[in-house]
């Protein structure tokens, strides 16, 4: 722990950086302001929602759903991110930041589906009751796993409303997922760059953590009711699967931005686990290539009428 304290007294003049940039780049939105309030009417008690209501391919709905509630768990967020980076200088002003932020991103997009009817609001409230009552979040053990995670993890969460948004047939919905992920990118933005600096501090440090954080990568929101199950349709849809995770996040930050392949004067360990992780995306990026070629054959064979390709599992 004297460690992590040690590198964020060493990261405060970054993260104070970081965090003016940040302020300068956000831009004040206000929820109520992109909610179509006008398409909504009343919940009858004990009415029961029908998907009819808001038809949309099924994976779409997943990713609301998925997404909604992923944002849900901000409670348990700020916990861990608190509890990693303390309240003192600029990393306790930029988790206080973040929170605020990432709030709203919950408001908009309940009040969104709740007006339009896209998701089944009694399925949701049980869901976010599970999700929150479990508080089930990633826990990185250091300061510099924290980093890498968040940096990752913002990314993805960029992309998947970013995707979500623009297969909703509403502009209301596509402005909303728009400007939840603009919010997003700029965490991320923020997250990479105080990694940057760290690994100007201790590269093998942060190697590590690379490391592990890459090989063992989940998207936050495993506590979700079937979780598994949406996580394969949003797949399946091309909202964020092994394509997005390889040739949107690994290749761009951490081969691109981190320049792992560059690094020098790293410790024996570090270096070990530099080969272990370049060899782990490389897989990835197999994966990626094959899972994407048979997606394209499975829709290449049902506008053909043809026979469709058993799924993967």
């Amino acid at each position: 722990m004297d460690r992590d304290a040690n590198l964020l007294h060493e990261l405060s003049p970054v993260a104070e950086r970081l965090l003016e940039r940040h302020l300068g780049n956000a831009k004040e939105w206000f929820p109520h302001e992109l909610v179509p309030w006008s398409l909504g009417r009343d919940f009858e008690p004990g009415e029961e929602w029908q998907p009819a209501d808001a038809p949309m391919d099924e994976a779409v709905r997943s990713a609301l759903f998925v997404n909604l509630l992923t944002e849900d768990n901000l409670p348990h967020y700020f916990r861990t991110i608190n509890g990693l980076f303390g309240i003192d200088e600029a990393w306790g002003a930029w988790s206080k930041r973040w929170t605020a932020e990432e709030g709203r991103h919950a408001i908009v997009i309940r009040d969104y589906l709740t007006v339009t009817r896209s998701v089944d609001p009694v399925a949701l409230e049980r869901g976010r009751m599970v999700q929150v009552s479990l508080g089930e979040v990633p826990e990185p053990e250091t300061v510099a796993d924290g980093l890498v995670y968040v940096t990752l993890q913002e990314l993805a969460t960029r992309i998947s409303h970013g995707n979500t948004g623009r297969l909703l047939a509403d502009r209301a919905g596509r402005e909303i997922m728009a400007r939840v992920a603009g919010d997003e990118n700029l965490h991320h933005v923020f997250y990479r760059d105080a990694t940057t600096a760290l690994l100007e501090i201790d590269a093998s440090e942060v190697v590590l953590a690379i490391d592990r954080q890459v090989r063992g990568f989940e998207m936050p929101g495993t506590g979700i009711p079937d979780f598994a199950g949406h996580a394969k349709a949003i797949a399946a849809a091309g909202i964020y699967d092994f394509a997005s995770h390889h040739d949107r996040i690994l290749q761009p930050v951490v081969i691109g931005h981190w320049r792992l392949e560059h690094l020098e004067g790293l410790r024996p360990e570090a270096e070990s686990a530099r080969v272990r992780v370049l060899r782990y995306i490389e897989r990835v990026g197999k994966a990626a290539r094959f899972l994407t070629e048979r997606r394209q054959e499975r829709s290449a064979s049902d506008a053909s009428g043809g026979p469709r390709a058993p799924a993967l599992v």
